[in-house]
């Protein structure tokens, strides 16, 4: 689903002002970004809008816009499908949740960015390139990460990096477990982590036993463990401590996904 923001409050439990804040386009966006294929029919986009109060019109303007944008495609007889970046985007979602690693030697990635007079255009570019990367900046030009990642992962992301920078391979001198805590803020990560199973534990039971009215708020709360998927560093279980959330946070989405397209089939059927 779409990482929207969702409010500055320690739960993600969203209030009345949060819903009225979500715009028709992140709640489609959302809807296909969570469907594979990312492909839907109309008659099912509008029944999504519904949850949220959002009229059928409306619904219908915002998907001939973006269109138009290039976010969408549709084959003329109803039916809509995610294009351009936003495919890339569901990959990286995708791989977020599963957490995807190759045992690692130790070795950390390095890339350090050689062009020059950049505009502020490829600035940006690289920046959004090396965040799906995982790699974390370590000042400005650099930036780092344990080589325990795919090297043919992302290949558009690494593509608009090797066009910037120079790639090397580097053992640090220093502690790698303190290194990591410097470049990611893991406490953070976790609490975070744990906030949102809690808000998941206090919807599950409604969604397994089929409570329609859990819908709702059980959408905002998926889309904001789904972006917190993308802010996992990724890491060599070496870097991180016994009581790191990301197993059970996965586990536990999975879970809750199940039970919430469970609850939400009935009312796409044909």
């Amino acid at each position: 689903m779409l990482h929207f923001w969702i409010g500055r409050s320690t739960s993600v439990t969203p209030t009345r002002d949060e819903f009225d804040s979500l715009t028709t386009r992140s709640v489609l966006l959302s809807t296909l970004l969570g469907t594979t294929p990312p492909r839907m029919r109309v008659a099912q986009l509008v029944t999504v809008g519904e949850l949220f109060g959002i009229a059928e019109s409306a619904v219908r303007t915002s998907l001939t816009r973006m269109v138009a944008r290039g976010e969408l495609t549709t084959d003329g007889s109803g039916r809509y499908e995610l294009a351009g970046a936003l495919v890339l985007r569901q990959r990286r979602q995708s791989e977020s949740r599963t957490a995807s690693r190759v045992e690692w030697s130790g070795r950390w990635r390095v890339a350090v960015v050689t062009a020059e007079a950049r505009p502020a255009a490829e600035r940006n570019e690289l920046r959004r390139a090396m965040g799906a990367l995982r790699m974390a900046i370590q000042r400005e030009g650099v930036w780092l990460r344990p080589d325990n990642l795919a090297a043919d992962r992302l290949a558009p992301a690494r593509a608009i990096a090797d066009e910037q920078c120079y790639w090397y391979a580097a053992h640090p001198d220093g502690d790698d477990v303190e290194l990591a805590r410097a470049l990611w803020d893991l406490e953070g990560w976790s609490a975070r982590a744990t906030q949102i199973r809690r808000d998941m534990a206090g919807l599950i039971g409604r969604l397994e036993d089929g409570d329609e009215s859990a819908l709702r708020p059980g959408f905002v709360v998926s889309a904001a463990a789904l972006r917190h998927f993308q802010a996992d560093p990724l890491l060599p279980e070496e870097l991180l401590g016994r009581h790191w959330p990301g197993p059970r946070f996965r586990a536990d989405y999975d879970r809750y996904d199940r039970a919430y397209r469970a609850t939400l089939a009935p009312r796409l059927a044909p």
